[in-house]
């Protein structure tokens, strides 16, 4: 039995030695395993590298080492006198670096803008660096605190009222809307077919006006009574922090739960005393520098950041819409999301310029950047309504039925539960629409708002840099800062998504 085994299961001889593993990481494991082992990839490899050599080749040379970096005019760029074919002229930016990025903006008080954007950095920052702690506070601070400060810092100017008195005035122009469409159509009554019809419907809404009158006629009356005191900024403020903080504190509980409420309120608008205080707008605040005079990268930023923060939380409440079960909720939402959806922006941006003013009453106007603003986050907040109501299908039903077994309502079902993990489902969908939005504030010089590229054609009427290569070098720069941007946006997107779906395995 033993010679059996030792004979059919025991080697005799060694076996012989194994070619060495191929090699698969690095350079050489990317040439062996990616592009060179197939005839297909060899010639894709061969197409990509004749493509990198005509592409990337001549925008090095063209950028960096053909460039002209000093000079004080158009001379220091000309090929006759820096003696070879000359590639970017860097001095036309280091001149037109200001109005590249402030625009027109008053030279004095071009501090305000960077203390504005150094005050945004400063926000913005720690609410990307997820170990920073007082996310909450920061987050107040940024989306609330913020836009109001810089609004005051780069446009300037006072208040004479407060929360009562802008109450009040919104509820009489609300109230001045529907008396004047009252007596439109009372106008329209004598030369239509319908005569007795409109005649009814015109006293119907004028009576209607004059009731909303007398129901805001108290709030109207305490502001008159406000802005006859020497401090009506004051005055208003203590009023409207004692009413807010006292509904707050009900509404939290009272002597039981309402005491955060209460301090939160309070701690509030003592820091937006002090902020008046210090920028000094129950004074007259800073001197008003009209949004015309905005211009280059100061405007981008403005009406991308405005419209990548605003539009969010409008898509958020469509895509919530869109699925709710009140049918006039819904029907609005879908309509409003197909509309918006259906024209192109430069006509929001028409419209919302030229056409809203005919809209509004006499007394009342907007500034132009504000309603292309307006224009803007309506018509990115239509388009994000769709990617957060895919992120919504995504959501089993079991979610939001566990959720009502434990007794949860819908507003901290959909809050705590189905949102949050909506919303990471779609983060590269509203990245992308970021993305879009930020390259697309390009358009609004169509409507006389001088953004980056807008500053950056007017620069290229002054003769002192007048140039072949000028407007080459001009849009190179401002393609280099729009990469910047995009690319920053999508790598921090890539970030979130590793983060917040680092607990799956794939």
């Amino acid at each position: 039995m033993s010679d059996i085994t030792a004979s059919s299961f025991v080697r005799q001889d060694l076996v012989s030695e194994r070619p060495a593993p191929i090699k698969t990481s690095g350079l050489v494991g990317l040439l062996r395993t990616r592009l060179l082992n197939s005839p297909t990839n060899i010639l894709l490899t061969i197409v990509g590298l004749l493509l990198l050599w005509f592409t990337i080749i001549p925008s090095v040379r063209f950028l960096v080492v053909d460039a002209v970096w000093t000079g004080s005019d158009r001379g220091a760029c000309l090929t006759e006198n820096a003696g070879f074919a000359v590639g970017a002229c860097w001095p036309y930016i280091q001149a037109k670096l200001p109005q590249l990025i402030y625009g027109f903006y008053p030279e004095a008080e071009r501090w305000r803008v960077d203390l504005a954007l150094i005050l945004a950095a400063a926000l913005l920052l720690p609410l990307l660096i997820p170990r920073l702690p007082a996310k909450g506070l920061n987050a107040g601070l940024f989306f609330l605190a913020f836009p109001a400060v810089a609004f005051f810092l780069l446009h300037g100017g006072g208040i004479t009222g407060f929360g009562l008195s802008w109450t009040a005035g919104l509820l009489e122009l609300f109230d001045d809307s529907i008396v004047s469409a009252g007596q439109v159509v009372l106008g329209l009554s004598g030369t239509s077919a319908i005569a007795p019809l409109l005649w009814l419907i015109g006293h119907l809404i004028t009576l209607l006006g004059v009731a909303i009158h007398w129901l805001i006629f108290p709030l109207t009356w305490l502001r008159d009574q406000i802005q006859q005191t020497g401090q009506p900024v004051w005055v208003d403020l203590v009023l409207t922090a004692a009413f807010v903080s006292l509904t707050g504190f009900v509404l939290g509980g009272g002597m039981r739960g309402g005491g955060r409420a209460l301090g939160s309120s309070i701690a509030t608008f003592v820091a937006v005393a002090i902020i008046i205080k210090l920028m000094g707008l129950d004074h007259g605040g800073l001197p008003i520098v009209a949004t015309n005079l905005w211009g280059g990268l100061l405007v981008t930023l403005v009406v991308s950041v405005t419209g990548i923060v605003t539009s969010l939380p409008i898509g958020i409440a469509l895509a919530l819409g869109r699925r709710a079960s009140i049918p006039l909720i819904r029907i609005f939402s879908i309509a409003f999301i197909e509309f918006w959806r259906g024209v192109p922006l430069i006509t929001v941006l028409f419209f919302a310029t030229y056409m809203l003013p005919l809209f509004l009453p006499g007394n009342f106007s907007v500034d132009g950047l504000v309603r292309a603003l307006i224009g803007i986050a309506l018509f990115t907040g239509a388009y994000q309504a769709e990617n957060v109501r895919g992120g919504l299908a995504a959501i089993p039903r079991g979610q939001s039925e566990a959720a009502a077994a434990l007794g949860l309502s819908w507003w901290k079902t959909t809050a705590l539960i189905v949102l949050p993990q909506a919303l990471r489902h779609v983060i590269p969908n509203l990245v992308n629409s970021f993305i879009s939005l930020f390259k697309d504030t390009s358009l609004v010089s169509i409507v006389a708002l001088f953004d980056l590229l807008g500053s950056l054609r007017a620069s290229f009427s002054d003769p002192k840099w007048a140039t072949p290569s000028t407007a080459f070098t001009g849009f190179a720069f401002a393609g280099i800062i729009y990469f910047l941007f995009c690319f920053g946006m999508s790598r921090y997107s890539l970030f979130v998504e590793r983060r917040l779906n680092a607990h799956r395995r794939n």
